[in-house]
């Protein structure tokens, strides 16, 4: 019996239900790449897909690692881990930069930054591709580094500016007294006060250039700079596709993303819900 007083709030079984299904929207596809990553490919035409493998078998993933994945997934290594420090580098100094100055000037800067959030990747693709032909750029990995840079810079600084502003003000100007310069304050005080943001900015950007598929394919040519979203396509012959290993493949490339989200979930809430929640 409910204590007096106290209101006992009634079950929500239309939410629970809805978080069920959403639950099972996102475990079965899940479920269905491991489960067909480890079928043999003659057995994927003639088992159930949904059922386990009759006969589970590490093939798909020898054939992945015997086709130059490594090399692919160091190509993707390196321009994630680039790109994104560049994008946080450059951000949080833009941010530090609009919020402090406090200027006209700055104000502008800030909303020419935020006009890049209104223009789609596939309508710079021509004068992106002009520009990296005319700098010799072509078919190498800063082909991929440098438009994935420009294009998370606007949706990163609109993260870090937020909690850039949340800082004291009081907290700057005593720096200020003991004689501390800008560098100092943005080492010390701001990366410190800042890392919600920039944790989130980090797994949010990586997962988009990780992921990147248009750039690799306009910008790169050659193996040797081929990335894991281009990768799949070895997998695919001149009259069939082996599904196995094509699955076999996005489950190594999801592994890296997965343990960076995990690691990282808790900063990514807070960096969200702080950053578009004030």
């Amino acid at each position: 019996m409910a204590a007096p007083g106290v209101i006992r709030e009634r079950p929500n079984v239309i939410g629970a239900l809805g978080g069920l299904l959403w639950l099972l929207v996102t475990i079965v596809p899940v479920y269905y790449l491991v489960l067909t990553s480890l079928r043999r490919q003659q057995a994927y035409y003639a088992e159930n897909p949904l059922l386990p493998p009759a006969a589970p078998t590490l093939g798909a993933y020898r054939l992945v690692l015997e086709n130059d994945f490594l090399r692919y997934l160091t190509n993707s290594v390196i321009v994630t881990v680039v790109a994104v420090a560049l994008v946080l580098a450059t951000s949080l100094m833009a941010s530090y930069y609009l919020v402090r100055s406090g200027s006209r000037l700055s104000r502008g800067v800030l909303s020419v930054v935020l006009l890049g959030l209104a223009i789609p990747v596939q309508a710079t693709i021509v004068p992106v591709y002009y520009l990296i032909v005319r700098l010799g750029l072509y078919d190498s990995l800063f082909a991929l580094i440098l438009p994935a840079v420009a294009f998370a810079i606007p949706i990163s600084v609109l993260i870090i500016v937020n909690f850039v502003r949340d800082i004291p003000a009081e907290l700057f100007e005593s720096m200020h007294a003991d004689g501390a310069g800008h560098w100092r304050i943005l080492h010390s005080l701001v990366l410190p006060l800042s890392r919600p943001a920039l944790v989130t900015v980090g797994v949010y950007e990586a997962l988009q250039v990780w992921n990147g598929f248009l750039f690799p394919l306009i910008l790169t040519q050659s193996s040797s700079v081929r990335v894991l979203p281009l990768s799949l396509w070895t997998y695919q012959g001149q009259f069939a596709v082996n599904v196995p290993a094509v699955l076999a493949a996005v489950t190594l490339s999801a592994l890296p993303v997965l343990a960076a989200y995990i690691v990282g979930r808790r900063q990514i809430v807070s960096g969200l819900t702080a950053g578009f929640g004030k």
